[in-house]
């Protein structure tokens, strides 16, 4: 009996140590599921529906094996800066506003784009109409500066507003050629003849010759003075000569005389008024 007693207190004894052991355990389950119910919480997540996604074949080896493998690599990632949340509002802010500022220059380069492109057509297209009413006029004036021949302009390059604008002029009895290849005083005519057709697609208030006609034959400062004299009706012509036949179309004529030695004064003489006076005389 004293042995069996004996046994049957071994037996209890490793019965309360086993529900010692159960109850340690159900203890350390127990607040483990408490601390896992504040984390879901925390997570604003339900517990039913977080083990409705969950296989029916995992196990917590499985799942401790994957947190260890998210652990190390966190810890790989290395320090956490716990100001990078505000510095990336900060810099999203920054961003917002350089995104609105490179948006108004996408708009304004696209606005200045297509006012470029407008003033381009509007530019090319008056720049035709005027190089065609200009080389109208030179085409007009060439022959009778040279009494015959023929002069126009030529567009150099297939862009208007990129394009040089050469002169091809043929005095009588030459081959039409680039106005380099003329005389000093062919030149001085066929840019007299120029010069003269821009003015009367815009006249000016005034126009100012020095010495044109100084490299001119007779002949060619006679044509030239008649074309002088028909456009004053619409300009007013102050040109600087030492030519008789240029002087005798002028109004009024300026000049400079010394009546004593080293001493110069200006002497101006209204050629109408002149003239009016010898009659009379």
């Amino acid at each position: 009996m004293e042995r069996a007693r004996s046994e049957c207190e071994r037996r209890a004894d490793a019965q309360r140590r086993l529900i010692e052991e159960r109850r340690l355990a159900s203890n350390e389950a127990r607040v483990r599921q408490q601390n896992l119910f504040e984390q879901l919480q925390a997570l604003a997540a339900d517990p039913e529906a977080v083990l409705a996604t969950l296989p029916a074949e995992v196990t917590e080896s499985d799942r401790l094996a994957q947190l260890e493998q998210v652990e190390r690599r966190i810890q790989r990632l290395g320090p956490i800066n716990l100001a990078a949340i505000e510095e990336c509002a900060q810099l999203s802010e920054r961003k917002q506003y350089l995104d609105a500022q490179n948006d108004d220059l996408l708009e304004a380069l696209n606005t200045l784009e297509t006012a470029i492109r407008k003033i381009d057509q509007q530019t090319r297209a008056r720049f035709r109409e005027t190089f065609e009413r200009v080389n109208t006029g030179l085409e007009a004036l060439f022959p009778r500066l040279f009494g015959g021949g023929q002069a126009h302009l030529e567009l150099i390059g297939e862009d208007v507003l990129d394009a040089g604008v050469a002169i091809m002029a043929k005095p009588p009895g030459k081959r039409i050629g680039s106005i380099s290849l003329l005389s000093g005083g062919e030149k001085a005519l066929t840019a007299v003849a120029l010069v003269f057709a821009i003015f009367q697609l815009n006249p000016a208030p005034f126009c100012l010759l020095d010495e044109v006609d100084a490299p001119l034959d007779e002949a060619n400062v006679g044509r030239f003075g008649a074309l002088v004299q028909e456009m004053s009706a619409r300009v007013q012509f102050i040109f600087v000569t030492h030519n008789k036949a240029t002087m005798e179309i002028a109004r009024h004529l300026t000049g400079v005389t010394m009546q004593e030695p080293g001493v110069s004064r200006l002497v101006g003489v209204d050629v109408e008024e002149a003239a009016r006076l010898a009659v009379v005389g």
